[in-house]
């Protein structure tokens, strides 16, 4: 770009988005500017910075710290005469005549996304599950008490009972999460035309509509307007333009994907009437009132409203949502600072996504430069290893993020289904393949992993980083179904119903082009190439290090069009090992972090197989700090792996040892070696556990849970490779017991009436060694777990003496006894993950498993990786 054409943009936007800005003395959660950032505008050789340093941007005085902390003093001064601060023709015309706003018009080489009408996810796949979850969900939730609010408000009858959490009436943000379901049930319906979920959508349209009749202003809320009075006098109140967001996208959503046409004028109708909110704080007070007004979080208003614009080409629409634009934010972007410590993140986030709604609409390329510099700082500096950000919902100082493990508070779940709308958009103007490769590791392990299985509706804020942390045990820990209602259920539930929408992407031109960028199990009806791709992924596991995934293909018509497919190749792969077939071809494979490319008339039963290597490597923390030099998180292809621990996290690797020396896969067949032992005791079902050294008797443990862990053993049969459908089946066979998340640890007893402990596998010699032998009590069912180094010596709950787990040799005759040392062994309450490593620890050996596999259980993404 030459610099008169950049000293243009720039200017463009100091005139059109920071006019009004000079006046301002806040901007949201912002701290005092630094003094590095003060430095690089007054001395960069950049033209854009040097433009802004003309406009007085710099600070009045260094010493001045209780003005310097305000973006308004970088700001120019007066390019809004004072007196034209609340005249609304001035703005009006000023916006008209800047000369990079042109009608909203369709970019020919932005690619566009496929209609999640034409794809959908395999049933049975990771992503076909998560969605299924979803969509559970959706359909258990009732109109009448989403409803309930805004029937409220508009002074019409309540039938039912409203929800909890913060959908609660007295809850100022009620009604946001209305807005969520309005876009993910549209989401949802477009993935899978579920005929119930339409009913529901339909009708919440419905009567959404007759609150708005009721009303008959135009407004629309779960709350009274009386809200953004306070709002427009800079009073406290909870973010009413957050909720207005929601509210307008969810009825865009159901007129752009669910084709309901009321939903456009109930839409239209809303806008007009906070135009006119905003046209009044202008005129009354002046535009910096407005824009002091926008230090409250709004969401996404600005990026809503260039879309209305993009639908309706209304000039009051553009103005509007340019209004909207936060500049003292934008600002810093537009003169590439990192400077965004302790900003509320997902405030932030949607204003950018706006920005570069506004790039598209408009042609502005200064916004596309904005939302670029955005990303590269974001992922470069203040990104956890899952793709996600922030911590206590800010973000920290840049490549500072070491010391945000000690929270349990990392990665809002909102902040990462923002950055992926970020990394789209710049996706498809760019087609550079690292904005595909971050989408997938956001989504892998930001979204896939803020469900808990498969339970509908239980889901997490927070996604917690550091050691010995839980998602269960975070400050808000799983939601519930009924009575929470976050920011990050609207966001989890429009996430999952749209996982389909970032896999295929077309690129318009006379050679219908296809950009494949997501290997998610799926099928594609591409209308536009006139051909069916039937995407199929091998699900990865650690035993077997590739990704597998296979097309086919069918016509939709009697004969093909030549068309192209383009299919990314990850930067996490390596070109030895990977491989492409067509049709039993091979095919010559580009550098990994390209496309492969194939031009072709594509035929009926054409069949694409490619193979990539899945690398294990390390990933150093985004902390340039010496003392987190050894932090470390690991990763499987795009998987990161979490350890199973409390608390330790200490790795140790000789100095020229490859990652395959101390991390091994575990084999297929260990899950068929796993079992849990029992006992029934006062009307309660027992398991002998690792959970306390030495071992106890706890209750009988849901999955998912540390406990279960605890209570689940690996049954190693010592040179014996035959797999046991039950331990019945192992009488008279010699067994070591293994933890199931200390791998490389024994059980062993410490002589007679001692208790049992867990010890290094070197360290157990023959006591660790139990042969398996009927049950004492007489049972069918029933097991003993004799000593093989003493005789007539036996495994023993202890439940009825209350003296713990022991090796006992008590009296054959003692039904007690023989009770207390007979237990049922079923397989085993936890499983390994097929993607399943170990790692050798210093103290103790880790377990390795995807973040996105665990619920409850304590674990770290981080390791302290010393060479």
């Amino acid at each position: 770009m030459s610099v008169g054409r950049m000293m243009a943009f720039v200017f463009a936007f100091i005139a059109i988005v920071l006019w009004g800005c000079a006046e301002c003395k806040e901007c949201t959660n912002n701290n005092a500017q630094s003094h590095t950032y003060r430095y690089q505008i007054l001395t960069s050789t950049n033209e854009s910075w040097n433009i802004i340093s003309h406009y007085k941007l710099a600070p009045k005085d260094d010493h001045d710290h209780d003005h310097d902390h305000v973006l308004a003093d970088l700001l120019p001064r007066k390019l809004l005469k004072e007196e034209h601060q609340h005249d609304w023709d001035v703005i009006l015309r000023k916006t008209e005549k800047v000369s990079v706003l042109k009608p909203p018009h369709q970019r020919q080489d932005f690619l566009r996304e496929a209609s999640l009408h034409d794809v959908r996810l395999h049933e049975g796949s990771i992503h076909g599950r998560a969605q299924q979850t979803n969509l559970e969900y959706l359909l258990m939730l009732d109109v009448d008490r989403l409803l309930w609010s805004f029937r409220k408000t508009a002074g019409l009858p309540t039938p039912g009972t409203p929800y909890g959490g913060w959908e609660d009436p007295k809850i100022e943000l009620r009604g946001h999460f209305v807005g969520h379901y309005l876009s993910a049930s549209a989401l949802m319906w477009a993935s899978t035309h579920n005929d119930i979920l339409k009913k529901k959508m339909t009708a919440i349209v419905a009567n959404l509509s007759i609150c708005q009749e009721k009303i008959g202003t135009g407004y629309l809320s779960a709350f009274p307007s009386e809200f953004f009075d306070r709002f427009e006098a800079t009073e406290h109140v909870w973010a009413p333009y957050y909720t207005i967001h929601k509210i307008l996208a969810g009825l865009l959503d159901q007129h752009s994907i669910a084709k309901n046409p009321q939903a456009l004028n109930m839409v239209k109708w809303m806008v007009d009437y906070f135009f006119n909110r905003v046209q009044n704080v202008i005129t009354k007070f002046s535009i910096s009132r407005h824009y002091q007004s926008l230090n409250e979080e709004t969401g996404g208003m600005n990026d809503v409203l260039y879309k209305l614009y993009s639908i309706t080409g209304d000039q009051r629409h553009l103005l509007l949502a340019h209004l909207f634009d936060k500049p003292c934010f934008l600002g810093l972007l537009a003169v590439k600072a990192n400077d965004i410590a302790n900003f509320h993140a997902n405030t932030h986030i949607p204003v950018v996504v706006g920005s570069q709604m506004r790039y598209e609409v408009t042609g502005d390329p200064l916004y596309k430069e904005i939302g670029t510099f955005f990303m590269d700082i974001v992922n470069s500096s203040h990104t956890y290893a899952t793709g996600g950000t922030s911590v206590d919902e800010f973000w920290s100082d840049p490549k500072r993020i070491g010391d945000t493990l000690e929270s349990t508070d990392n990665e809002e779940s909102c902040t990462t289904y923002n950055m992926l709308k970020v990394s789209r958009h710049l996706f498809r103007w760019t087609k550079k393949v690292s904005y595909a490769d971050y989408y997938e590791r956001a989504l892998t392990n930001g979204v896939l992993s803020i469900q808990r299985g498969t339970e509908p509706g239980v889901m997490i804020y927070m996604l917690p980083q550091g050691r010995g942390v839980s998602k269960a045990k975070t400050s808000l820990g799983w939601g519930t179904k009924f009575d929470s209602f976050w920011c990050c259920y609207g966001t989890g539930i429009e996430s999952f119903s749209k996982l389909g929408d970032s896999i295929y992407f077309e690129e318009g031109g006379k050679n219908p082009t296809l950009y494949i960028i997501q290997y998610i199990s799926s099928f594609f009806n591409w209308k536009f190439g006139q051909i069916i791709v039937n995407q199929t992924v091998v699900p990865a596991v650690s035993w077997d290090p590739f990704l597998r995934v296979t097309f086919t293909f069918s016509l939709a018509k009697k004969t093909g069009a030549l068309s192209t497919l383009n299919f990314r190749l990850p930067t996490w792969t390596h070109k030895d090992g990977a491989k492409g077939v067509l049709n039993n071809e091979s095919l010559s494979l580009p550098t990994p972090g390209k496309f492969l490319s194939i031009t072709r008339k594509w035929n009926a039963g054409d069949k694409l197989s490619l193979q990539f290597p899945i690398t294990l490597r390390t990933e150093a923390i985004k902390d340039d700090r010496s003392q987190y030099a050894s932090i470390q998180a690991i990763l499987y292809g795009p998987y990161l792996l979490a350890g199973h621990t409390t608390g330790d996290w200490d790795i140790k690797a000789a100095p020229n040892a490859s990652i395959e020396d101390w991390i091994t896969p575990i084999p297929a067949s260990y899950n068929s070696h796993l079992f849990y032992f029992s006992q029934a005791f006062a009307n309660s079902t027992y398991v002998f556990t690792n959970s306390k050294h030495p071992l106890a008797m706890q209750k009988l443990p849901v999955p998912g849970t540390d406990l279960a862990l605890h209570a689940t053993f690996r049954v190693i049969q010592g040179k014996s490779s035959t797999n046991f459908t039950t331990l019945t089946d192992a009488i008279g066979k010699t067994i070591m017991l293994e933890p199931f998340d200390h791998p490389g640890m024994r059980v062993i007893h410490q002589g007679r009436e001692h208790p049992l402990t867990v010890v290094g596998s070197s360290s157990g010699g023959s006591s660790c060694v139990f042969v398996v032998v009927p049950g004492l009590d007489g049972q069918k069912e029933t097991i003993s777990l004799e000593s093989k180094s003493h005789d007539g010596c036996f495994v023993h709950s202890g439940l009825h003496s209350g003296r713990g787990v022991k090796l006992s040799c008590n009296s054959s005759s003692d039904a007690t006894f023989k009770q207390s040392a007979s237990f049922i062994a079923k397989r085993g309450i936890s499983k390994y993950d097929p993607i399943s490593f170990v790692a050798k620890g210093v103290n103790k050996n880790f377990l390795l498993e995807p973040l996105l596999a665990f619920r409850d259980e304590s674990y770290t993404a981080y390791f302290n990786i010393k060479g």
